[in-house]
């Protein structure tokens, strides 16, 4: 990766979210990260023209109703990877046109492993951290397998109530595992709960 140069645009209207992912970019020099920055939407294809970046990060909210095909097609962008900064919860078929996502709740070595996956996709240990889960989602597991509701979960971890739905969204996405009895067998396999932890 180190002699890769990868040109990241963030198009995001919050200067605070712009800033916070520049922030974690930097954590990274072996990435060799040159980020441009869009706020305002009526200039995003204006800026993807002018600085053809590799990878685009943007707040699915953001392009204003063009779809990213559009946008390649127009910037004559078509290798551009897109990633998708999700805030709240979105329809998934809206996510499934994107290249990756990133949650503004992901952990840095999240966001690294992400990037080094979307951009060496043939490296298969990428591949298979990409689905490791955060420090955060292991807890939500630990909540799940002790019969918490989503509001105890949410008052447990100083987290609101679509935070934690969001995290077991993302769980279910990473495992595959859609109900609780099979997030217990997840958490015991994987050693997050002692068996008589169980109800």
């Amino acid at each position: 990766m180190s002699n890769v140069r990868l040109q990241i645009m963030i198009a995001e209207p919050s200067v605070i979210v712009r800033n916070g992912i520049i922030a974690v970019l930097k954590r990274f020099p072996a990435l060799n990260v040159n980020v441009f920055e869009v706020a305002d939407p009526s200039r995003l294809t204006v800026e993807l023209c002018k600085w053809k970046p590799n990878i685009l990060i943007v707040n699915p909210l953001f392009p204003c109703g063009l779809s990213l095909q559009s946008l390649k097609n127009e910037t004559g962008c078509r290798n551009l990877k897109c990633i998708a900064l999700q805030h709240t919860l979105m329809e998934p078929s809206v996510l499934k046109t994107y290249d990756e996502t990133i949650s503004i709740y992901d952990t840095a070595e999240q966001i690294r492993e992400k990037l080094e996956t979307l951009c060496c996709p043939d490296n298969e240990p990428a591949e298979q951290n990409r689905q490791e889960l955060s420090l955060r989602e292991k807890e939500i597991i630990v909540c799940v397998v002790k019969g918490m509701t989503n509001k105890q979960m949410a008052e447990h971890l100083c987290l609101s109530t679509h935070t934690v739905i969001t995290h077991r969204r993302n769980i279910a996405n990473k495992l595959q595992i859609h109900s609780p009895a099979g997030l217990t067998i997840y958490a015991i396999v994987n050693k997050l709960v002692e068996l008589n932890e169980v109800t």
